[in-house]
């Protein structure tokens, strides 16, 4: 999965995948929450929504095929350039850079709308994917999926204000849950489609050939937003300036990930300067973004985002090896190691269909924290596909139970995140959910694959063929997924403290 997927998007996108404040009726106020509804409450296919609904969930959709296909295809694309040994770098740099287009989206979004952040980030999101299928080195490739990341972070952020625009508040656990709905049959046509075109075609083509499928849902997209969803929060308050301080903290919490990223790749004694130069531009960009109180899981909104970075880092630091895993330890082709996650595409759908239920919101916290619970377990048990005699389908269930879990979590971080923000600051705050989404990510992924290559894994990459065992390294796996799984069970104890004090009077 993506952190495009309200995870996205994935998340997402996730995506797919954000203070306590505003009463329940607050957001109502905003431009689109107000419009005539067929029935008393309405639904997200209700004559006011339906085109909105329709249009908007297609971008998902094919952002959500994108994520699955190219997860497909990168061991191969890291193979056939020589770049094994970053293999991380290619998940990373879409992260980082995606964390100075979060706060640009955020800005941009609450002065004028969505409109123009979506627009951008969707032509930057298929230049990014153009430049990595072209690409003759390792290098390129991962600058294209740093292009990709700044079209990412635009994407995301747009869609979370037109959902809080839009949207009541009652109709947005639904549109949530579709959003988490159309990973389903990406997950599973996504890996067998990119498997079979990497193995008869070649990698690139996963690559290039998918912008041009973005193309038309996002022209039937953009008049359904323009009409419901564009101009400032508040028509008749004057326009905000640019936050010039909060967009240099978005450069430097960008930058700072950057230099821990390859300090922790390059393990010499030398890579201290870049890790420290790193810290001092990330500690206090942090903590300009996201809210006070975040780092100490103060309950309420600081609690919401913090969880977010620890389901959705933890998550998808893990899950980005499963493919190079089974491709280099238990010889699958490239089509059953991405095949191998198509179940959880069903069950992630499941779990925020699940908790998009009525019934389910007196008891959203403890939604929230079993599904931590199954993110931790699942994380901590995929590495038993490493011994021989496992079956290889075990990390299929477990990977469901886990997704079935994520499912729950970051559609709920969504849905709180819009009941805690007033109007004019769904995009701000939407901004620091995916913040702290993104930078979790970085970190986590720069720590795993700092102790990947510590423990020899670039060497996998020099396997005599993808159905070869030659030269494992299964310690190099087991070092990124056991302690991720450390990081979400800490997130269950999180997950106990979403409500504010007032609330859970």
């Amino acid at each position: 999965m993506s952190a495009l997927e309200p995870r996205d998007a994935e998340a997402d996108v996730d995506v797919a995948r954000r203070a306590g404040g505003a009463a329940d009726g607050d957001v109502a106020a905003s431009p689109g929450a107000g419009v005539p509804q067929d029935g008393p409450r309405g639904s997200v296919l209700d004559a006011a929504h339906r085109a909105l609904s329709i249009d908007i969930v297609s971008v998902v959709l094919l952002i959500a095929f994108e994520a699955t296909a190219v997860g497909t295809a990168m061991p191969v694309a890291a193979r056939e350039l020589n770049g094994v040994s970053v293999y991380a770098f290619a998940f990373s740099a879409y992260f980082t850079t995606s964390l100075f287009a979060m706060v640009l989206a955020g800005q941009w979004s609450d002065r004028s709308g969505p409109l123009g952040s979506l627009t951008a980030g969707i032509t930057a999101f298929s230049a990014g994917l153009l430049l990595s299928g072209t690409a003759g080195a390792m290098w390129l490739f991962i600058l294209g999926r740093a292009v990709q990341g700044l079209g990412g972070g635009l994407v995301i952020v747009a869609l979370y204000v037109v959902i809080g625009r839009a949207y009541d508040e009652h109709l947005r656990p639904a549109i949530m849950a579709a959003f988490a709905a159309c990973w389903v049959v990406p997950s599973v046509v996504g890996p067998l489609a990119a498997g079979t075109v990497t193995e008869h075609l070649g990698w690139r083509w996963v690559f290039v050939g998918i912008p041009v499928l973005v193309v038309f849902p996002l022209a039937l997209a953009l008049p359904a937003i323009r009409r419901t969803a564009s101009g400032p929060a508040d028509p008749q308050a004057p326009v905000t300036p640019w936050d010039r301080r909060r967009i240099l903290l978005a450069l430097g919490i960008s930058a700072g990930a950057g230099l821990l990223q390859y300090a922790g790749q390059e393990l010499r004694w030398l890579s201290l300067v870049p890790a420290a130069a790193g810290a001092a531009l990330l500690v206090p960009a942090v903590r300009g973004l996201l809210p006070h109180g975040t780092w100490r899981a103060a309950r309420g909104l600081p609690s919401v985002v913090l969880l977010r970075g620890i389901a959705a880092g933890s998550f998808i630091a893990a899950e980005s090896f499963v493919p190079l895993m089974l491709v280099t330890q238990r010889g699958l082709s490239p089509t059953l190691a991405g095949f191998s996650l198509a179940a959880g595409g069903l069950t992630w759908a499941l779990g925020s269909w699940i908790q998009s239920r009525p019934w389910t919101e007196p008891y959203r916290e403890r939604l929230v924290t079993l599904g931590m619970v199954l993110v931790a377990v699942s994380i901590a048990a995929a590495p038993s596909v490493l011994i021989a005699s496992v079956p290889v389908w075990t990390l299929a269930v477990v990977w469901a139970f886990g997704c079935l879990g994520m499912g729950a979590v970051i559609a709920s971080t969504s849905v709180l995140l819009m009941k805690l923000s007033a109007p004019e600051e769904v995009g701000a705050n939407s901004a620091a959910l995916q913040i702290s989404d993104g930078l979790s990510n970085v970190l986590l992924l720069a720590a795993g694959g700092a102790a990947f290559a510590a423990l020899g894994g670039g060497a996998v990459g020099h396997a005599v063929a993808a159905t070869s065992t030659a030269g494992s390294h299964p310690a190099a796996f087991a070092a990124v997924f056991l302690p991720m799984a450390v990081v979400a069970a800490a997130g269950a104890w999180v997950a106990t403290r979403l409500r504010a004090e007032s609330a859970r009077a």
